[in-house]
């Protein structure tokens, strides 16, 4: 099976172009304008503490990204190898990627806000009360891990560099949907793209707007898969618990922490599972707290109900036993 593997080498990975590294001065160029605009039309759009957590999360998370690089490539070079088709790069198997690459961001992003695990890898970028180009910025440490959601993608046979490259134009993607300067653009645009005004929905802690419009680039699988809704008024931004600082590690890892501490209180295999992989919203353990008292205070009241009831008195007309016998 691995008689013509290829090798980050033979491939010649190290010249592929990083588009991202390319085009962060013009990202960081654009949020310094952005800023400059809110402060000249008096909109609190930004907070001096939270873009210099943002910026700071995301700094390290590009040297993440660069530590762990050849890991990641290692990875998708494997799975490539091991399928026996292979598509040669074209003009059509890059946008034929792209598209593949788009699906599976919509799943792994969905996941991510329906399983706590997956949610402590994602949460990092929710959880900011601003809605701006740096909230692009924060990006979790961990994040990393759902590598696993692009894997079937690899396997379709994909060229390793046109993967690569569909990969970082997606991530560049998500950068000019995070801002209010944008109002919702032509019909045609809105109906087949995600916007800024469908990702302002997306960020919502409003009830009403959450767990929607998970689409990275194409906003169609929301539509198809009933997770779509559009904008209406301004929501409210971060996530409805809120972690109240601008310390990036425990805008990082709050919700590890809180997972940790849920596992150690658990009593069962299946009350961890549910801590893993039930809804982020699901406080298993303060339930199951709350279950029992709820149950100790329903049996205390039977317990007084019962000492409060009169016991049985003879009357004075009836005569005793001894009396009758």
């Amino acid at each position: 099976m691995f008689e013509n593997y290829k090798s980050l080498e033979d491939l010649g990975a190290n010249d592929w172009p990083n588009i991202i590294l390319w085009a962060a001065p013009v990202m960081f160029a654009l949020v310094f304008a952005e800023w400059g605009l809110s402060i000249y039309k008096n909109r609190d759009s930004y907070d001096g503490k939270d873009f210099l957590a943002a910026s700071t999360i995301g700094l390290i998370n590009v040297g993440i990204s660069a530590v762990i690089k050849v890991a990641l490539f290692t990875a998708v070079l494997f799975f490539w190898n091991i399928v026996p088709w292979k598509i040669a790069p074209s003009w059509w198997s890059f946008i034929l990627c792209f598209i593949a690459i788009d699906f599976a961001r919509y799943w792994a992003h969905r996941v991510a806000h329906e399983q706590r695990f997956w949610w402590a890898t994602h949460v990092t970028h929710h959880n900011s009360n601003k809605y701006n180009f740096s909230v692009s910025f924060r990006l979790s440490w961990t994040q990393h891990i759902k590598f696993i959601f692009f894997i079937p993608v690899v396997m379709i046979g994909f060229d390793p560099f046109v993967f690569f490259i569909c990969h970082q134009i997606a991530v560049l993607y998500q950068f000019w949907i995070h801002t209010e300067y944008i109002n919702k653009l032509p019909a045609p645009i809105e109906y087949i793209f995600t916007t800024p005004s469908h990702h302002r929905v997306h960020h919502a802690s409003d009830e009403h707007y959450l767990d929607k419009n998970y689409g990275s680039t194409f906003i169609i699988w929301d539509r198809m898969f009933g997770t779509f809704m559009p904008e209406a008024e301004r929501p409210n931004y971060g996530i409805t618990k809120p972690v109240n600082t601008y310390n990036p590690v425990t805008l990082v890892f709050h919700e590890w922490y809180d997972i940790v501490s849920d596992l150690k209180k658990a009593e069962s295999r299946n009350e961890a599972f549910k801590i893993l992989f039930g809804k982020p919203g699901d406080e298993v353990i303060k339930n199951r707290e709350l279950k029992r008292q709820k149950e100790k205070e329903e049996e205390n009241s039977i317990i007084n109900q019962s000492k409060r009831q009169p016991s049985p008195t003879l009357n004075e007309k009836e005569p005793s036993l001894l009396q009758k016998k």
